[in-house]
């Protein structure tokens, strides 16, 4: 089965073939697989050259439409739940998904009990020799990355590591140490290329890295989290108050 591409007067052939390609990808054409097929064989749907073919599909990385992982081929960008997220807010990543009706699920990168690393050790308040709890995860919604995860608690808090499902915090709620405060600093930050795979962008998009510590009520920290958000699925809103104006001292 053949593609059309129809060329509009004084159209360069090659963004005739993104149109193609774009119009294809819109109606799910590469839907089963989302990857694009080999390049002999779009040369030969499209009728065009190897050259013509790969100039378009550079304008559709480009553009965000495919991108390309090394040694496996071109792959289409699947639609990306976009999330609010309260800055201000203490919750769990499937907290926040169920309360917008995303399915929350997650591929766990690490599991498993470490020494701490200096900078573990100092962002907990534990001592070298203390043992962490250590999981990294993909968080996804719905299906679609939406973050890399990887979190450090003080062994004293989850001594039974099995325990700990879907969320982390639901398995430390359990066990009577919730956290009820916590403090996050956020900054841009490009992903690497094991990131960017994770993830499924291109190597070096943009991302949002957050370092998180959370508190329990006595003011033990139990958590230490660094995270790295997709830049084009998350939006992190805070709400802002005008401070009273000062009073004057009175001489």
């Amino acid at each position: 089965m053949s593609l059309t591409v129809e060329t509009a007067p004084g159209q360069k052939l090659y963004r005739a073939v993104v149109d193609a390609l774009r119009r294809e990808i819109e109606i799910g054409r590469f839907a089963e697989t989302q990857l694009l097929p080999a390049e002999r064989v779009l040369c030969e749907l499209l009728d065009v050259s190897r050259t013509t073919l790969r100039k378009a599909i550079a304008d559709l990385i480009a553009e965000g439409v495919l991108f390309h992982r090394h040694g496996a081929g071109t792959f289409i960008h699947r639609a990306t739940p976009r999330v609010e997220q309260p800055s201000s807010r203490l919750t769990s990543f499937t907290e926040d998904m169920r309360l917008r009706g995303l399915e929350a699920s997650s591929r766990e990168l690490e599991r498993g009990v470490f020494l701490p690393t200096p900078e573990e050790a100092m962002m907990l308040g534990v001592r070298p020799n203390e043992r962490v709890f250590r999981l990294g995860r993909l968080r996804l919604a719905d299906g679609s990355p939406m973050a890399i995860e990887r979190a450090a608690i003080p062994i004293r808090f989850l001594p039974e590591q099995d325990s700990v499902g879907s969320s982390l915090y639901e398995a430390l709620s359990a066990r009577g140490f919730k956290p009820t405060r916590g403090l996050q600093r956020l900054r841009a930050t490009l992903v690497d290329n094991a990131d960017a795979e994770l993830l499924g962008v291109a190597l070096d998009s943009p991302a949002l890295y957050i370092q998180r510590i959370a508190y329990l009520a006595d003011g033990s920290c139990v958590e230490f989290t660094k995270s790295w958000y997709r830049a084009d699925a998350y939006d992190f809103v805070s709400e802002l108050t005008l401070s009273p104006p000062a009073r004057k001292a009175h001489r």
